[in-house]
């Protein structure tokens, strides 16, 4: 892959509402070449897609939890950890898995209304599965920063501003 284009994911991932006059300027490119990176990067999945980073404690009737889950699985022949993380990430509540180095082999990231939403989750999905051997729940008590954005609730009028 081209500096060029390690460049540009950068840029789109700091900021994916980026104009593309913007990303072109930036790069020093035209906005027809930055067009048709974005294409070809989106074409072979180094783009996998556009999000917002929503703080939800400004919501006045969001009342959602987040948990960190570590998952301590038997891997399986053939697949590894593979398998049981393709089961546990396509649970509606999952919004992210990862395999971890350390005393846990998957770390789960859920989401649920309540804190006995996230219990029911790991009691009657989670832990059932096969391969799980153990567990251990961990509640987001504040968000300070997430994906690089920096979240200031003490001061209303400033942004969420991008970390460098």
């Amino acid at each position: 892959m081209e500096q060029l284009d390690i460049d540009l994911l950068d840029l789109l991932e700091k900021n994916g509402r980026m104009s593309l006059d913007m990303i072109a300027k930036t790069l020093d490119i035209s906005e027809d070449e930055a067009s048709q990176r974005i294409k070809k990067l989106e074409q072979k999945n180094a783009i996998l897609g556009y999000s917002a980073i929503a703080n939800w404690s400004k919501v006045l009737d969001y009342e959602g939890v987040t948990a960190m889950i570590d998952v301590k699985v038997t891997p399986t022949r053939g697949a590894g950890f593979d398998k049981i993380a393709e089961r546990i990430y396509r649970f509606p509540e999952v919004k992210a898995v990862y395999l971890m180095s350390g005393a846990y082999d998957l770390s789960v990231s859920i989401q649920g209304k309540t804190m006995s939403d996230i219990g029911r989750f790991v009691s009657e999905k989670l832990s059932t599965l096969e391969s799980v051997i153990s567990t251990t729940t961990h509640f987001i008590l504040k968000k300070y920063k997430h994906d690089g954005v920096i979240f200031d609730p003490d001061d209303d009028d400033k942004r969420i501003v991008v970390s460098p």
